[in-house]
């Protein structure tokens, strides 16, 4: 994809972006009868691929090599986001206002308006909270529970999501869900490497999740913003917050005497970590505004054959059973019926 800015009026941002105030006919569909767009389907496959790289990268970080804080790193992910986000708006390869031209001319540091920052406040609070847990949940449970765990995201979700909203589901939804949590159940029930304290930090990021996928479902839609001015207000809002934080509990000093902080090794894992994190809250912001909170999280779910298996590689830590396989199988199954429902509109 060519990134040349162009002097026709008729073209928008070169990135893609989120529109939550286009209408889509049925050119724009996945394919004649489907409830997806194309623009939704490559939404929720690049989210798919960034999130398993992701979680493998952060494992690394934090157990292969004992990094202590894991609030550090999701601050260096913070502000990596925000100085690719300031790069590029600079640059003008992309806009952060739903509609906006890329040519637009803007020689301030203001990108986003104060009243709008105001308005995007829930959000940022939500993100925070949602990255501090997450990030503090991978470390307690061996990759393929994590993942096995994380699957249960989708009930708070569509909880949170009928409290918002009153959102309903169709009979075919609720079926798919109750056997993706069944599954869960299944192949969590011989795990032998339980620990309480993980399993309630998993569960409490599965909470903090739903708030935050159902927060851009309704700010992301009436601030305005498309995917990367959302990004970028939660970078200025947050950032200053988890720097205090990181601080106050110590995290910067025990950083700065990580005996591993300057091998090459591991600068290159949380590299790749920021990196990573930059494109798949991207990702995120597009897929749940493009499809639904919902969908994002089955997403999550579906993505989690290729984490469980590359976890299981690499850091190992579960004695794979026969309950465990039919549980997981269980849950991709009710993940595949899911996608299946939605691509066909039930």
């Amino acid at each position: 994809m060519s990134l040349k800015v162009s002097n026709s009026s008729e073209n928008n941002p070169m990135l893609p972006v989120s529109d939550p105030g286009r209408t889509h006919d049925d050119g724009d569909k996945l394919f004649k009868g489907s409830a997806m767009t194309k623009r939704g389907a490559y939404a929720a496959v690049s989210y798919m691929s960034c999130a398993v790289l992701l979680v493998m990268f952060n494992k690394a970080a934090l157990s292969s090599y004992n990094f202590p804080s894991a609030n550090v790193i999701t601050l260096l992910q913070m502000v990596c986001s925000c100085c690719f986000l300031y790069v590029l708006r600079r640059w003008r390869i992309i806009s952060f206002s739903a509609g906006e031209k890329s040519l637009i001319s803007d020689n301030s540091t203001k990108f986003v308006p104060l009243n709008t920052l105001k308005h995007t406040l829930p959000l940022s609070g939500a993100y925070l909270l949602y990255m501090l847990v997450t990030m503090e949940s991978v470390r307690g449970v061996n990759v393929p529970m994590y993942t096995t765990l994380r699957r249960t995201t989708v009930v708070f979700t569509m909880i949170v999501e009928f409290l918002l909203v009153q959102q309903r589901y169709s009979s075919s939804v609720i079926f798919s869900v109750g056997l993706i949590v069944f599954g869960a159940l299944i192949a969590g029930v011989r795990d032998f490497s339980f620990d309480a304290y993980g399993y309630s930090v998993v569960f409490l990021a599965n909470f903090t999740t739903a708030i935050y996928l159902a927060t851009i479902s309704r700010i992301g839609k009436t601030s305005g913003l498309n995917s990367f001015g959302l990004m970028w207000c939660n970078g200025v809002v947050c950032g200053p917050f988890l720097l205090v934080w990181t601080f106050i509990r110590g995290d910067l000093k025990m950083t700065l005497n990580f005996p591993y902080l300057f091998s090459p090794g591991f600068i290159v894992v949380l590299l790749f970590s920021c990196i990573l994190a930059f494109f798949l809250n991207y990702c995120i912001f597009l897929n749940t505004t493009l499809n639904s909170a919902v969908t994002q999280t089955i997403c999550g779910n579906l993505k989690d054959l290729f984490t469980i298996g590359l976890g299981w590689v690499i850091f190992g830590g579960l004695p794979f059973d026969f309950w465990n396989i039919i549980g997981q199988l269980l849950g991709f199954t009710g993940s595949g019926l899911y996608a299946y429902y939605k691509l066909m509109g039930k």
